[in-house]
Parts: C-alpha cells; structure tokens; sequence
C-alpha cells in the first residue's frame, strides 16, 4: 500500500513507531513496552526542532528584501522547508511541546503512548495515547478509549487533540460526537504552557463525560431490536451525498439512485450480514450492530487512496467521519421514534 509516512534520509528510518501491533500503517517501529513522551519522540522520529524564517525576494540589481509579514518553516535536519506562506503571529509548537500537551495529563492517570508519525516531510505530526479503562457495551463487548492528537508546520490548521474510541473485536473507530458535547479540542499556534494545560485537562474532560454518556448510549442501542428492512434503509441515509439522492430516497425512486451509492449500499449491507463481529449478543439484529455495520465498513472495508488517506478520511473530519457522525444521529432518532413508536 502506498503511503506518505516522512522518511529521514540521515537515520534511515520512517518516522513512526507502533506499540506491539501496528495501528494505522504498515512501517515504523514496534516498541513491546510503552514509552514516556521522550521515548515516543526518538521512536517515532520526532525529535527534530522546526524554525520559523522570514520569506526574501530578490530585485532584479541583486538586492535582497527581507520580508517583515511573510515567513516559512523550515526542518535544518532534514533541510526541508514545510511551511511557505505563514503570517508574523503564526508560533512554531515544536514536536516536544506537543507531546507535553499529553505529559501534562499523563501523571497518576495512565495514559499510554500508541503511535506517533510524521507525514510528508515531516509538516504534519500525529500521536495516539491510549487512556485508561473501557468502555463496555453488553458483557464482554469492549471499547478502548484514545485520544488522538495532531499538528501540522506548514501553517495549515490548529492542534487538535480528539476522543476516538476504538471497538476492539473489529478495530472500529467509533468518531462520535454528541449534540452537547463535541468530541475534539482546537488549540491555536502557541507554545503557551498554561494555555495548554488548560486545555489538557479540558479534552480529559471530554473524554471522561464521552466515555460515560457513550457507554450508556451505545448499551442502550444494543438493547433495541431493528429489522435487516430498516438497516437497510438507515444505511442508505447515513451514506447519502447530497440533497438530491436524500430526495429520491425519500421518495422511493430508488431506480434513480447511482449504481455506485447502491454498490457503496450493498458493501455495507455486506459487512452487516457477513462480519463476525456483526453476530455478537450486543450487535445481531440492534441498532448498535447497525451502527457497526457503517463504521465497520469505512474502517474495515472500503479501499483508500493510500494510509494517509484513511486516517484523514477518519479522523480528520473527512468522509468516513462525517458518514459515521450521521449514522450515529440516525441511530439515536431510531432508537427515539422506535419508543415513539413511528420509524418509518
């Protein structure tokens, strides 16, 4: 598979590491105890420094103008330039900080280091932590619970630091925000220490009430029954692209559906009727099964450009977590309107 994992030509490594399976790619080093933040940042091929410089022009006599609003970033170990067009109030976070956005949050509450990379030439890091505790749906049905947090140095977005449970059984990302609670944090370019503790103990925040109102949620959906009728049709909501195959739907002109949305359909009908974790207590014929089948099929399923790809598709706000968010509100109007009494 093809990826875009940053290769450090002086070390001769990828940066990435993994802890005992790998994650979400297929390179990197696979380290059989957890590290501590300093660990993580050599194992991953993180701990080099970014600088920030001021843009030059260049007259047509020779002189050279130094430029006082237009700036880039630049890595000396590699020689890379990963930023070009950045303002004078843009901060550099250097990789360490990030990492000591978790430290800060680590003491006495066992967060564990997962993975951590670096993508193209090393503009835009990732890290998964690992919390303490499950989340369980029925008996035995676990959910690990991650925070997952990333940065960039080409001027491109905040940090964001998000809680993304992961189901064990099938390695299911389950992206899920509530109506009340959002699931991520954004941070601005600051290397602003009490800001960030702030905000570590803010996504902590988040994770504890996510992981409690989740666990609720997701056990309650395990308790209600839906038809293979009405999976079929939520399945066809959750993966609709725009207003006008929402209509036909609506309307039953399901002739006028496109045969690729109906083979996308039928993939994740597929996965529903044929995974082995789509025929546990908690999964077979429920709505959280049928919440499953969606998420499944974008984590288990569906083919990607390359890992890059897939991980921006699921965790950085692109199609398989808008897809997995709209099935997760059409399950809890399902589970509404089934006590209502008036699904249709």
């Amino acid at each position: 598979m093809a990826h875009n994992i940053n290769f450090n030509e002086q070390t001769g490594k990828h940066s990435f590491f993994s802890v005992k399976e790998k994650a979400w790619h297929g390179l990197g080093q696979i380290v059989q105890d957890y590290p501590n933040s300093k660990e993580a940042l050599q194992f991953a091929g993180l701990d080099f420094e970014v600088v920030k410089r001021p843009n030059t022009h260049k007259l047509d006599d020779g002189t050279e103008i130094i430029s006082t609003s237009s700036f880039y970033t630049y890595r000396p170990d590699a020689g890379a330039i990963l930023g070009d067009r950045l303002g004078k109030d843009y901060e550099v976070v250097q990789n360490a900080d990030a990492f000591s956005f978790f430290d800060a949050i680590v003491e006495g509450d066992g967060i564990q280091y997962e993975t951590a990379g670096a993508l193209g030439k090393g503009e835009k890091i990732f890290i998964t932590a690992k919390l303490p505790g499950y989340i369980k749906v029925g008996n035995d049905d676990m959910i690990e619970k991650y925070l997952f947090l990333t940065t960039s140095h080409d001027g491109f977005g905040s940090i964001m630091a998000a809680f993304t449970p992961v189901r064990i059984v099938c390695n299911n990302t389950l992206n899920a925000a509530l109506r009340n609670c959002t699931n991520a944090i954004k941070i601005r370019h600051t290397a602003n220490v009490k800001e960030r503790l702030e905000q570590a103990h803010k996504v902590m925040g988040i994770s504890n009430q996510l992981s409690i109102q989740l666990e609720g949620i997701f056990n309650q959906w395990a308790k209600v029954r839906i038809t293979d009728k009405e999976v079929q049709k939520l399945i066809q909501l959750a993966m609709v692209p725009n207003k006008e195959v929402l209509q036909n739907i609506e309307k039953g002109e399901l002739d006028e559906l496109s045969t690729c949305f109906k083979n996308m359909c039928d993939d994740v009908y597929e996965y529903q009727m044929s995974s082995p974790s789509q025929f546990l207590e908690t999964t077979k014929g429920t709505v959280f099964g049928a919440y499953n089948a969606i998420t499944g099929y974008f984590q288990n399923v569906r083919n990607y450009k390359d890992d890059e790809a897939k991980m921006k598709s699921l965790l950085y706000g692109g199609t398989a977590q808008l897809r997995t968010q709209k099935a997760f509100q059409l399950c809890e109007s399902f589970v509404r309107a089934e006590f209502a009494g008036n699904w249709s």
